[in-house]
């Protein structure tokens, strides 16, 4: 998802309702989930993308 930030994937999952978890494993310490949430419309919520995206940028602040 380039527009959360480089390197991060999201998943998808379609099991009684659509499911997205949007997460980084480029870094070699963890694989950290910015945002799990369910999805009701076809489009990504914009605030869902937003908050996932402040998240990643707070890792990448926090890294040394």
């Amino acid at each position: 998802m380039k527009t959360v930030g480089k390197n991060v994937k999201e998943i998808r999952i379609h099991v009684e309702g659509e499911y997205r978890v949007i997460y980084v494993a480029h870094f070699e310490e963890a694989v950290y989930v910015l945002h799990a949430f369910q999805k009701k419309t076809q489009k990504t919520p914009q605030h869902d993308i937003e908050l996932a995206h402040k998240r990643f940028q707070q890792i990448e602040r926090e890294k040394p």
